[in-house]
């Protein structure tokens, strides 16, 4: 039976930019997990209001944690970590939310990590152990260089030695000694006069605010495409002056933000935020060990956007290099896990978030893992089956939306 899959994304997609939304479209369309990734209002929507999982206490959650939404990146003070890094969808609620998630997105990935169902099942169990150990241990570190286990640990030390202007002229020409953004039409769009102005002042407006005019003066900007579930919301990226040109400049991604996807099954009271860019800057904020270079809300007429410093795509552990060692997976698994812990206790004890105590608590309980998992598994075996759906009426249909 249907259950109406098509109607309920083409209603989520609705008031979002109709040609990004075709790209949304079309990337969903090429696999289960990309599918999983741009569908996060689905997951809860189908939530259950009755389900046991709803008993666990409340955490500020990622809302989207999934096996991509983990990278290293470059902190405000210049370090490297390793973290969750996005938070379009965070809020507050049973914390047992965000490792349902997890856990599903592994099972769904599964075949193209050409993992078969029982090596998945072996490493949803590494993650639910791990995060249960590091929650019942209630000691917060952050996962850096140093203390990376092998495939985070090499990733770090590739980020540290990168070189900016190499970063640069991956995304940028050169002419006149002045760079401008390279327009590749799969990544970076050309922006209208208007946009390009609008932009430009906005960034130059909150260069003033923070005292530094020249580092924010803006050389070029562009749309941007990038993520699955947040393609269709307005996203540019900024070229700006920085410590100087060529080979000193920065550049910043500008990213709009909307109502968080859990709001379709949270009976929890949320706190009353300014914007909804406000709430992802300040819970990204609280979860990370370090936030990302340059984190912080700007407005733009009515939207409000969340910037930071452009962090590259290839700054994530890709599971699909695991290459049938699963001792290999998880160490890799077993970090997420771990981060995903800390995170949740550093939020603890803020804006009606369960303490510390509670916590460590829920940590040493026994049984809510197997709850976790049998949900999990359950709820990746109707994403097969809406894919499914999806993809027949994509490949029968002109202009899907």
């Amino acid at each position: 039976m249907s259950r109406n899959i098509v109607e309920r994304i083409r209603q989520h997609n609705a008031k979002r930019l109709p040609d990004m939304v075709q790209l949304k479209l079309a990337k969903m369309r090429s696999s289960p997990f990309a599918f999983f990734r741009g569908t996060c209002h689905l997951f809860y929507e189908d939530w259950p209001a009755s389900s046991p999982l709803n008993a666990a206490p409340l955490a500020w959650l990622c809302g989207d944690l999934h096996l991509e939404n983990f990278g290293a990146y470059k902190g405000d003070n210049r370090l490297t970590y390793f973290d969750v890094n996005d938070f379009d969808e965070s809020a507050l609620a049973p914390l047992t939310w965000d490792l349902a998630r997890l856990v599903a997105s592994l099972f769904v990935a599964a075949p193209e990590l050409q993992m078969a169902v029982g090596e998945a099942a072996v490493l949803a169990r590494r993650f639910l152990s791990a995060y249960s150990h590091t929650l019942a241990l209630g000691h917060v570190r952050g996962m850096e260089r140093q203390t990376a286990p092998g495939p985070v640990r090499r990733l770090l030390r590739a980020l540290k030695h990168r070189r900016r202007v190499d970063f640069l002229d991956g995304r940028t020409q050169v002419k006149d000694s002045r760079r401008r953004l390279k327009f590749d039409q799969e990544h970076l769009l050309v922006a209208s006069r208007v946009e390009r102005t609008r932009v430009g002042r906005c960034i130059e407006r909150l260069g003033r605010r923070q005292g530094a005019p020249e580092f924010f003066k803006a050389l070029d900007v562009a749309r941007r495409v990038a993520s699955t579930g947040s393609l269709g919301l307005t996203r540019y990226a900024i070229l700006v002056e920085g410590k100087g040109s060529p080979d000193r400049n920065f550049v910043l991604d500008m990213k709009e933000e909307r109502t968080s996807a859990l709001l379709a099954s949270l009976t929890v009271p949320q706190p009353a935020w300014a914007s909804e860019a406000e709430r992802v800057v300040v819970n990204q904020a609280r979860f990370q060990s370090m936030p990302p270079a340059l984190l912080t809300v700007v407005t733009m007429g009515r939207r409000h956007f969340i910037l930071r410093e452009l962090q590259p795509l290839e700054d994530r552990v890709n599971l699909a290099d695991y290459d049938g060692r699963l001792a290999r997976a998880a160490k890799v698994i077993v970090t997420m896990a771990e981060v995903t812990a800390w995170g949740h206790l550093r939020c603890s004890g803020r804006q009606g978030s369960a303490t510390a105590d509670e916590l460590i608590a829920f940590g040493h309980t026994p049984g809510w893992q197997a709850e976790v998992l049998h949900y999990a598994r359950g709820y990746a075996a109707q994403v097969m089956a809406d894919f499914k759906e999806y993809a027949t009426v994509y490949d029968q249909t002109t202009g899907f939306l």
